[in-house]
């Protein structure tokens, strides 16, 4: 490989997509890179009961809406097929199986160090996921554990763990969800929660807790992060009780600071309240046969899945000195022609800012190219 191209993007899951659809759309060339040897391979591997939490009026990708056949709230399978239709779609043709090694700056542009050679580019797009590393944090004990371990990244469905005792740590919303795929399928989970977590219904009052979110953009973060727990309260009841308590940071607040979005309850709630999923607190250390909680309290189980997030993985591919400060158009990106897609968690959805980041990041694209044409016709 030793092409040069105006964008090259990293990545063809749905922000990788999303983007080269627009810069399509724009008449600007571009080369997809995605080390896989298809399309969106994250979404391919989830765990198979997965649905998108968000609608699908307001989490399809720019210029194709969901089939209206699809149910409101997507399935993991149809979000694939979605996804490898809109690739057809625009005759895309990504350079499977290369792995990004390094980008460098090389002049005004960029040099792509992939494992068939370097492509040169005068911007790139990093859209390689904000999942594309699992994180396993060391946990004091863990390697004498005698049962099964494995990430939430390998975790498929519960029919291997029917009829046992399963540890799941973490409660973000891949672990909740994991609960109670484990639950309603014969195993026994327990979940490890660390510290306060949020939990909103997917749907308050019959609408979707995404459009919910959207509207509280219209009022103050400080009054509504006031409101939400007494709303919440009211439909879910004290949560406490079950040995689940809200964070020191308001719902909203910690979305701004720390794209972290709340649990997005579909059910493992009810099954706490049930005592069919247990709940426990931090882990102290892994044991033999179990693990040993913070509370001093010990428990065996078969199996532990670790439901503990992930790392993005883009900053080593990068000098330290550029790095990117976030997510679509700043001023940083668009002076230095590197930019990040889909790796902001907003309240109002990942996927309807992925859209939203693609189309901005294409104009400015735009505007820059522009502007060097501009600049190279003017009479010296």
């Amino acid at each position: 490989m030793d092409d040069t191209t105006s964008v090259a993007i990293i990545g063809a899951g749905p922000a990788g997509l999303a983007v080269a659809a627009c810069l399509r759309q724009a008449g600007i060339d571009f080369i997809i890179i995605e080390k896989e040897l298809q399309a969106a391979p994250a979404w391919r591997r989830h765990y198979e009961r997965v649905h998108l939490h968000t609608t699908k009026r307001y989490s399809s990708l720019p210029f194709v809406p969901f089939p209206k056949h699809y149910p409101r709230y997507v399935p993991r399978d149809l979000f694939v097929d979605y996804l490898d239709a809109y690739a057809q779609r625009f005759g895309f043709k990504p350079r499977f199986g290369e792995t990004v090694k390094a980008i460098t700056r090389e002049g005004r542009g960029w040099r792509v160090e992939a494992t068939s050679g370097s492509l040169r580019a005068k911007h790139v797009v990093i859209a390689s996921g904000y999942n594309a590393e699992p994180l396993r944090p060391g946990f004091a004990g863990v390697e004498t554990f005698t049962g099964q371990t494995l990430h939430s990244a390998d975790y498929r469905n519960a029919t291997p763990f029917a009829g046992q005792s399963v540890l799941v740590i973490g409660m973000g919303n891949t672990g909740a969800e994991i609960a109670l795929d484990l639950v309603e399928n014969g195993a026994l989970p327990t979940i490890s929660v660390r510290g306060g977590v949020h939990i909103v219904p997917r749907e308050l009052f019959g609408v979707p807790i995404q459009m919910v979110g959207m509207a509280t953009r219209l009022g103050p973060q400080r009054f509504n992060d006031v409101l939400f727990p007494l709303i919440l309260d009211l439909v879910q009841g004290r949560l406490e009780k079950y040995g689940l308590r809200r964070p020191g940071q308001g719902l909203l607040e910690q979305i701004a600071i720390a794209s972290r979005i709340p649990v997005i309850d579909v059910g493992t709630i009810g099954k706490i309240r049930d005592g069919a999923i247990k709940v426990a607190p931090d882990i102290a250390e892994i044991t033999e046969r179990g693990a040993r909680f913070a509370d001093g309290n010990h428990s065996e189980f078969d199996a532990i899945i670790f439901a503990t997030g992930y790392r993005p993985g883009y900053a080593k591919l990068l000098e330290p000195d550029i790095q990117p400060d976030r997510s679509g158009v700043t001023a940083q990106a668009s002076d230095l022609g590197l930019y990040l897609i889909g790796f902001h968690n907003a309240v109002t959805g990942l996927l309807r800012e992925i859209g939203i980041e693609a189309q901005a990041i294409t104009d400015d694209i735009r505007h820059r190219l522009d502007r060097k044409k501009a600049a190279e016709t003017l009479p010296v």
